[in-house]
């Protein structure tokens, strides 16, 4: 399927008055490499997640998502109510992403579709991709990054006072909007 386009997305999600709406992207790395990082970007908390994933096909991107689904569980359906994406190849799979990997037959989230050549309407994830990339400088290859390297920026991410919180941390701000230690 095609996926949902971003217009038919509900005005209050792009009002960020409601916690639990993701934008997400991936960071390349050196050319001719495979491995990139899959950015998912909570848009009221600033809350980030960032998993390497081993290449850009849109399976892969499944795969990682059914990754997260089992970690969180039951709680996943409330926190990842929708997910908004580019046109990118590795998002075209709208049905995988969609689709639970833990309740047959039921969707765990929805996909939203941006506009072709328009990252604006992902403002949070680009911001944050810029952040990324002061810890992973363009080139780097990501074949050769250590998960603990990968979590250790995530940790700084969210443990970094954001101005737009009020100077509380992303991770404050996500452990309020759901009420559980994330």
């Amino acid at each position: 399927s095609s996926g949902t386009s971003i217009e038919q997305r509900p005005d209050y999600i792009n009002e960020r008055q409601e916690p639990g709406h993701w934008e997400m992207d991936t960071v390349v790395g050196k050319k001719r490499t495979k491995a990139r990082l899959l950015v998912l970007s909570e848009r009221v908390t600033r809350r980030e997640i960032i998993i390497r994933i081993k290449d850009g096909r849109a399976e892969t991107v499944v795969a990682a998502l059914d990754r997260l689904e089992r970690i969180y569980g039951a709680a996943f359906y409330e926190i990842f109510k929708t997910i908004t994406v580019d046109n990118g190849s590795e998002f075209a799979d709208a049905d995988g992403i969609e689709r639970s990997a833990r309740r047959k037959d039921a969707k765990r989230t929805t996909v939203y579709y941006c506009h072709a050549y328009s990252s604006c309407e992902r403002g949070t994830n680009e911001n944050i991709n810029r952040m990324i990339r002061r810890q992973f400088p363009k080139g780097t290859d990501f074949d050769k990054v250590t998960a603990a390297e990968v979590k250790r920026v995530e940790t700084w991410l969210n443990d970094y006072p954001r101005e737009i919180l009020g100077f509380m941390s992303s991770a404050e701000a996500f452990k309020i909007a759901f009420d559980r230690a994330a």
